[in-house]
C-alpha cells in the first residue's frame, strides 16, 4: 500500500506540473473558450439566443441570468435593464448570487471580473456553473461528479480493448474513446472496425461531426485542438463528454418510460390471453395425442436392422425431442389453469370453463392413454431390434462363408474333368495322383465349411429371415456343386489309380511341400475366417473369453511362421534341383495349386487382419465394460430401493395389527408414515432414469440385482396402495366406533382377540380360527348358527373375517363376557371335583357336533398322571385355543 500511495502522490505532482505549464501556454485558455461557449450556446438556444464572445456577451448579466434560467429550469430575480456599469453589475451579482444558493462556493469570483470582461475569471465562472448543473449530479456505483462520470466512460468503453480510460486528458487524443461512446450506445453511426489508433485526426472529426449531426450534441472542439496539444485542456474534455453522458442518458429513460407503459397495458390483457392460450394449448396438445397415439400403436416390423434402427431412433427422437416439449406444454397447461382461476377468483369473476373436451382431466386421460401405447411400442421396438440383430448376424456370417467357399471351389469342377493324364507320361501320371491325393485331403478339409453354411441357412429359416428364398437357393448351389465335386473327386481318382507306374519318379520334395503347404494354407484360411468373422457378446466375459482367445491365437503365430519360413525353404530347394538338374516340371507343383507368393499374400492378410481384430476386441471391451458399469450402477440403487419398499410392506403389515396410542394417533402416525413413503419417489425417479439409460445401451439382463424396473415399479404402487388401504381401515374403524359407542378399551380387547386366532399373522382369519375365538369367548355353535354367522362377516363368501368385519359383528351382539372367565367357568362344570376332565365327560355335555370338534384339538394332548385324553385347565384352554394368555 506504502508503494502505491507513493505512485499517487508522483502522479498527483506530475498533474500540478501540468496546470503550470498549462498556465504558461493559452492553448488551455482557446480550448476552454471554444467548448465552453459551444456548452453555453447548447443551452440559450432553447431560449432562441446565443454568444459570440464569452467574455463580452457575459459582461451586461443578461445572457448569464439567461442561461441559469435555461439550465435549471428557475426563474431569477427580474433584470436591470440599464446600461450603466452599476446595472451590469448588479445583474452579474444576482447570478452569482444564484449559483452560491445551490451550495456552490464561488473562491475569487466577483461581478467587477465578469463586467470587466477578466477572460479567466468568465471561463472559471462558466465552469463552475458546468460542474454544478452538468457533473456534479452524475453517480455511478456509488462516486459521483467527476470520479462518476470517469467510471461511466471506463464502462462504457470496457469491451474495446484499443481504448484505456485513465483521465480526461490524454485518453482522448486519440479519439477512439469519443467513437467507443457512439458506437457503444449508437452502433450503426460509426464502422469502428475501420479505425485506427494511429488516425486520430479522422477518428476526433468522425465522433464530432457524428455526435452533432445525429445525437444533438454541438462541436464544442476541433481536432487540431486536442491533437496539437501535449496534453488537451482537462475542464473542456470533461464538459464535452459530460454532454455525451446526458445525451445518452436521456435516451435510456425514455426507453424505460415506455417499457413501464407497455407493461401496464399488457397486465390488463393478460386474462384473455391466458384463456385464449389455454383454448389453443388444450386443442394443439389434444390434436398431438389424437396423431401420436396411432404411431405408436404401429407394429408392422421391418426386414432389415437399419430399418427397426431407424424407427427406434425415431422413438427416441420423439422422447428426447417431440416428448419433452408436450410434457412442458402440457405442466404449462396446468399452471396457465391455476393461475388464470386465482386471478378470476381474486378479480370476483366467474371462473374459466373450457370448451367441451377440453378440461384439464380429459387431457390427462388422453395422456395416459398416450403413455401406455408408448409402453407397448418400446417392448415391441426392442424385441424386434433383438431378432433382427441374431439375423443380421447370421446373414452376414452366412455370405462370408458361402463367399470363401465359393471362391475355394471355382475352378475346381473343370479341374477334375480334364483329360491331362490320357496323354501325360509316367511321371507326369504319378504326379497327377499325388496332386489328386492333395486335392481329397483339401476337400475333406472343406466338408466342415459346407456343414455350417446349411447350418446357418436352416437357422436363418427357423427365424423367419426376410431373404430366406435367396439364401436358400444360394445354400442350394453350393450343396449340388459339393455333390458334384464329391462325385467328380471320386470318378477322377478311379481314372487314376487305373493307370500304371505312379510311385517311383516324383520328386519328394514337391510332395513333401503339397503336404505342409495345403495344411498350412487351410489354416491361414481359416485364421483369415476367424479374423474376420463377426461376433456379437452380451458380457464383458463372453468379450474376455474372445479376447483370451485371440491371445491364445497370437502365440501361435511364431510357430506358424516357422511352417512357413520351412515351407518356403522346401520351394528353394525344389528351385535349385530343377534349376540344377534341368527338370522339366514347367514350374509348377504337380501335387498342388498352392505356391508360394499365395503363401506370402495371405501370411501377409493375417498378419494386417490381427491389429484389426485386436483393435475390434477392444472396442467391444470398451462398451461391454460400459454396459457392466450401467448394470452395476442400476443393481446398486435397486438392490437399496428394492428391500426397502419390502421393509415398509412388513412394516405396514406390524402396524396394522398392532394397538399402540388411540385410533386417532394411529390415523396421525400412518399419515405421516403416508408422507415419508411418498417423499421417497425421487429415488425411485432416477432409479428409472438409470434404467432408460440400460434400454438404450440394449442390455437385457443384470446378474447384479435381482430386482427388475418393473418389480420395482409394481412394489412401489403396492406399497402405496397398501399404506392407503391401511389409512382406510382405521377410518372406517372410527366410523364404526363412534357410530356403535364402543369404547377405547372394548376395541383394544377385540383387536386382542383378533390377533391372537389370526395365526399366521396375515390380517385376517380363516373360518376354523374364527369358530375357535367365538367358541373362547363362550358362544354355543352348531353348524347352521355357524354358518349365519359367516353370512354376516363373509357377505362375498372369501372364506377369511377381516378385523373390520369382526368388530361390526361383535358390535352388534351383546355377549361381551371376559372370555377367560367363562373358560375358567365351563372348565370347573365340566371337571366337578377333578382337577381334570375326560373326552366322555364333554360328550355328555355338549351337543355332539361341538364335542366331537373339541375332542378332535384335545387328541394329540395327554393329561395329569398319564391318563390319555385327559386335560387339566391348562392343557384344556390350549388345546381348545392354542397358546394364549388364558
Amino acid at each position: 500500500m506504502e508503494q502505491y500511495d507513493g505512485e499517487d502522490e508522483v502522479y498527483m505532482q506530475q498533474e500540478d506540473d501540468w496546470d503550470r505549464d498549462l498556465l504558461l501556454d493559452p492553448a488551455w485558455e482557446k480550448q476552454q473558450r471554444k467548448t465552453f461557449t459551444a456548452w453555453c450556446n447548447s443551452h440559450l438556444r432553447k431560449a432562441g439566443t446565443q454568444i459570440d464572445n464569452i467574455e463580452e456577451d457575459f459582461r451586461d448579466g443578461l445572457k448569464l441570468m439567461l442561461l441559469l434560467e435555461v439550465i435549471s429550469g428557475e426563474r431569477l430575480a427580474k433584470p436591470e435593464r440599464g446600461k450603466m456599469r452599476v446595472h451590469k453589475i448588479s445583474n452579474v451579482n444576482k447570478a452569482l448570487d444564484f449559483i452560491a444558493s445551490k451550495g456552490v462556493k464561488l473562491v475569487s469570483i466577483g461581478a467587477e471580473e465578469i463586467v470587466d470582461g477578466n477572460a479567466k475569471m468568465t471561463l472559471g465562472m462558466i465552469w463552475t456553473i458546468i460542474l454544478r448543473f452538468a457533473i456534479q449530479d452524475i453517480s455511478v456505483e456509488e462516486t459521483s461528479a467527476k470520479e462518476g462520470l470517469l467510471l461511466w466512460c471506463q464502462r462504457k468503453t470496457a469491451p474495446y480493448k484499443n481504448v484505456n480510460i485513465q483521465n480526461f486528458h490524454i485518453s482522448w487524443k486519440d479519439g477512439l474513446g469519443f467513437c467507443a461512446l457512439i458506437h457503444r450506445h449508437r452502433p450503426e453511426l460509426i464502422d469502428y472496425g475501420k479505425l485506427r489508433k494511429d488516425d486520430p485526426m479522422t477518428n476526433l472529426n468522425t465522433a464530432f461531426d457524428v455526435a452533432e449531426k445525429y445525437l444533438d450534441i454541438p462541436k464544442m472542439l476541433d481536432a487540431e485542438d486536442i491533437v496539437g496539444t501535449a496534453r488537451p485542456d482537462e475542464k473542456a474534455i470533461m464538459t464535452y463528454v459530460s454532454s455525451f453522458y446526458h445525451a445518452f442518458s436521456g435516451a435510456q429513460k425514455a426507453e424505460t418510460a415506455a417499457n413501464r407503459i407497455c407493461k401496464v397495458l399488457a397486465v390488463n390483457q393478460e386474462n384473455e390471453q391466458l384463456m385464449e392460450d389455454y383454448e389453443k394449448l388444450a386443442s394443439d396438445l389434444l390434436e398431438w395425442i389424437r396423431r401420436t397415439i396411432p404411431w405408436l400403436e404401429n407394429r408392422q416390423p421391418e426386414n432389415t436392422m437399419q430399418a427397426m434402427q431407424q424407427k427406434l431412433e425415431d422413438f427416441r427422437d420423439y422422447r428426447r425431442q417431440h416428448k419433452p416439449p408436450k410434457v412442458q406444454e402440457k405442466c404449462q397447461l396446468e399452471i396457465n389453469f391455476n393461475t388464470l382461476q386465482t386471478k378470476l377468483r381474486l378479480s370476483n369473476r366467474p371462473a374459466f370453463m373450457p370448451s367441451e373436451g377440453k378440461m384439464v382431466s380429459d387431457i390427462n386421460y388422453g395422456w395416459g392413454n398416450l403413455e401406455g401405447a408408448e409402453k407397448g411400442y418400446e417392448e415391441w421396438l426392442l424385441n424386434e431390434i433383438r431378432r433382427l440383430e441374431r439375423l443380421d448376424h447370421l446373414a452376414e456370417k452366412f455370405r462370408q462363408k458361402a463367399a470363401i467357399h465359393e471362391s475355394w471351389t471355382e475352378g475346381k469342377g473343370q479341374m477334375l474333368q480334364m483329360s491331362d493324364y490320357e496323354t501325360a507320361s509316367l511321371s507326369e501320371i504319378k504326379a497327377l495322383l499325388k496332386k489328386h491325393e492333395a486335392f481329397e485331403s483339401d476337400l475333406a478339409a472343406h466338408q466342415d465349411r459346407v456343414e455350417q453354411i446349411a447350418a446357418i441357412a436352416q437357422e436363418l429359416n427357423d427365424l423367419d429371415y426376410y431373404d430366406s428364398r435367396n439364401v436358400n437357393a444360394r445354400c442350394q448351389r453350393i450343396c449340388d456343386d459339393w455333390d458334384q465335386l464329391g462325385s467328380l473327386t471320386q470318378k477322377r481318382s478311379e481314372a487314376l489309380q487305373r493307370t500304371e507306374k505312379l510311385l517311383e519318379t516324383i520328386d519328394q520334395l514337391y510332395l513333401e511341400f503339397a503336404k505342409r503347404a495345403a495344411p498350412f494354407n487351410n489354416w491361414m484360411e481359416g485364421a483369415m475366417e476367424d479374423l474376420q468373422d463377426t461376433f456379437i457378446v452380451h458380457t464383458t466375459e463372453e468379450i474376455q473369453g474372445l479376447i483370451t482367445a485371440h491371445d491364445q491365437f497370437k502365440a501361435t503365430l511364431p510357430e506358424a511362421d516357422k511352417e512357413r519360413q520351412a515351407i518356403l525353404g522346401i520351394h528353394n530347394e525344389i528351385a535349385k534341383i530343377v534349376q540344377t538338374y534341368h527338370v522339366n516340371m514347367a514350374g509348377t507343383n504337380p501335387y498342388t495349386t498352392i505356391n508360394t507368393s499365395e503363401i506370402d499374400a495371405k501370411w501377409g492378410k493375417v498378419q494386417q487382419l490381427v491389429p484389426l481384430r485386436d483393435q475390434s476386441l477392444m472396442e467391444e471391451n470398451a462398451r461391454q465394460q460400459n454396459n457392466e458399469r450401467l448394470r452395476r450402477q442400476f443393481a446398486q440403487q435397486a438392490n437399496v430401493i428394492g428391500p426397502w419398499i419390502q421393509n415398509k410392506m412388513e412394516e405396514i403389515g406390524r402396524i396394522s395389527i398392532e394397538m399402540n396410542g388411540t385410533l386417532e394417533d394411529q390415523l396421525t402416525n400412518l399419515r405421516q408414515y403416508e408422507k415419508s413413503i411418498v417423499n421417497y419417489k425421487p429415488k425411485i425417479d432416477q432409479l428409472e432414469g438409470d434404467h432408460q439409460l440400460i434400454q438404450e445401451a440394449l442390455i437385457f439382463d443384470n446378474k447384479h440385482t435381482k430386482y427388475t424396473m418393473e418389480h420395482i415399479r409394481v412394489g412401489w404402487e403396492q406399497l402405496l396402495t397398501t399404506i392407503a388401504r391401511t389409512i382406510n381401515e382405521i377410518e372406517n374403524q372410527i366410523l364404526t366406533r363412534d357410530a356403535k359407542g364402543i369404547t377405547q378399551e372394548q376395541l383394544n380387547e377385540f383387536r386382542a382377540s383378533f390377533n391372537h386366532f389370526d395365526r399366521k399373522r396375515l390380517g385376517y382369519m380363516d373360518a376354523e380360527d374364527f369358530k375357535t375365538c367365538l367358541i373362547s369367548i363362550g358362544y354355543n355353535l352348531g353348524e347352521n348358527e355357524f354358518s349365519r354367522i359367516m353370512s354376516i362377516v363373509d357377505p362375498n363368501r372369501m372364506g377369511v373375517v377381516t378385523f373390520q368385519a369382526f368388530i361390526d359383528f361383535m358390535s352388534r351382539e351383546t355377549a361381551d363376557t371376559d372370555t377367560a372367565d367363562q373358560v375358567m367357568a365351563s372348565f370347573k362344570v365340566l371337571a366337578g371335583d377333578k382337577n381334570y376332565i375326560l373326552a366322555d365327560e364333554l360328550r355328555r355335555e355338549l351337543p355332539p357336533d361341538q364335542a366331537d370338534y373339541c375332542i378332535a384339538r384335545m387328541a394329540p394332548y395327554t393329561g395329569p398322571d398319564g391318563v390319555p385324553g385327559a386335560l387339566d385347565y391348562m392343557s384344556f384352554s390350549t388345546a381348545l385355543y392354542g397358546e394364549s394368555d388364558l
